[in-house]
């Protein structure tokens, strides 16, 4: 199979999706298929090197300098290009540019077209555009799902959770529950004492550890209003917040407010394959709090380098946190969350034990197995070779 993949991010941007795009291009290159990703093109020296990714000029965004618009036009051009390669399907990654320049390439090459949801739009577009109404950004949110998902042949959700919820939207193009599945070779090793070292945490001092993008979206005010909580009967525990983004400056300005600062560590984003390793490591537990993700990979991170997870389940994090292999469900309230983490801080013995669970439950979701399934769909949608949908909208929303 050759598989064109489109993206609005990519590497050296990090975030989930460039995560999950590039496990599932490893795996189904492992697997004897081939790919090429078109993305966007970044400052000139934080190039991810890859091969078969084509980089697309893209505009500066004042209100997001993490991200780059690409210029649909740039795309455009390279239509005969691709057209050379013979692609069997198109596979779009993002809702935004590229939804709709992959959308005309599947229509003018005649190629089926799927798109994976990665975004829970309805609990993240009112945090960006404040001034507007909840329930406006909700209708709108909702609307823009319908009008795009009507333009492919089938779209990928990575839980069950998203697929009802699109089904609530009204969306009624098939969908195929195909969550990221975990590279777990790359998740091995990591020197928790080496961390902890660097930022002056002691061996034995209680650490929780959160990973992600610091976004509004993230819920981590939760986190720090239940850390207070925490430090008021284990007053040395420390928490690590490793991740940049928009909402950086005002979870250190809330922590401060909260008489936090000392008990926090900002670390910004880390090197995959070995500084984040160690900061996972670190941690005597991972927390997170998150209402909006659409699967929660890292969760399965912390669990696959043995660290005890503790969680509220929403979304595509249900299926993760609900076994409780590894894992602690958490309810939506400071007190209640604070209870479950100091009974586990207190207690190495269960932590152990959550270790072991958490290592064998984030293997069952092998992304050798996710590329096999990824690419069964690949297979029925091209051997019935439709074209895009007719009627697909392909201006740029």
């Amino acid at each position: 199979m050759r598989i064109l993949m489109v993206s609005d991010v990519y590497f050296p941007r990090v975030n989930g999706v460039s995560t999950s795009i590039q496990t599932f291009r490893r795996g189904l290159h492992a697997a004897g298929h081939h790919t090429v990703l078109v993305a966007p093109e970044y400052p000139t020296g934080v190039v991810a090197q890859e091969a078969d990714i084509i980089r697309v000029p893209a505009r500066y965004l004042p209100r997001d300098p993490e991200d780059r618009l690409m210029k649909s036009g740039a795309i455009r051009g390279l239509t005969a290009r691709l057209r050379e390669q013979q692609f069997d399907v198109i596979h779009i990654q993002t809702p935004f540019v590229a939804h709709y320049a992959g959308v005309r390439l599947a229509r003018e090459l005649q190629l089926p077209v799927i798109e994976t949801y990665h975004t829970y739009f309805e609990e993240y577009l009112h945090h960006y555009i404040p001034m507007l109404p909840r329930a406006f950004m909700r209708f709108i949110a909702r609307h823009f799902t319908r009008s795009q998902c009507s333009a492919l042949n089938a779209l990928v959700v990575p839980s069950g959770a998203m697929e009802r919820a699109l089904r609530d939207y009204g969306v009624e193009c098939p969908m195929h529950i195909v969550p990221t599945g975990m590279e777990m070779e790359r998740f091995r090793g990591g020197e928790g004492a080496r961390f902890r070292q660097r930022l002056n945490i002691a061996a034995q001092q209680p650490t929780l550890v959160h990973v992600g993008r610091v976004a509004h979206e993230k819920n981590i005010d939760f986190l720090l209003r239940m850390l207070q909580r925490v430090l008021v009967q284990l007053p040395d525990t420390i928490l690590i917040l490793a991740g940049e983004g928009p909402a950086l400056a005002h979870c250190k300005s809330y922590a401060a407010s909260l008489g936090l600062t000392r008990n926090m560590r900002f670390v910004g984003y880390l090197q995959r394959d070995s500084e984040l390793l160690d900061c996972y490591k670190a941690g005597d537990l991972f927390i997170f709090s998150s209402k909006t993700e659409t699967q929660g990979l890292v969760l399965l991170e912390a669990m696959a380098l043995g660290v005890p997870v503790v969680s509220t389940a929403y979304m595509g994090t249900i299926d993760i946190v609900k076994p409780e292999r590894g894992a602690r469900e958490a309810p939506d309230d400071e007190a209640g969350f604070a209870k479950i983490v100091l009974e586990l801080l207190r207690d190495p013995q269960r932590r152990a034990v959550m270790s072991a669970e958490a290592v064998a439950y984030a293997a069952s979701w092998s992304s050798e197995a996710m590329v096999t399934r990824l690419a069964g769909l690949y297979r029925s949608i091209s051997s019935r070779n439709p074209p895009a949908p007719h009627g697909i909208a392909v201006s740029e929303a």
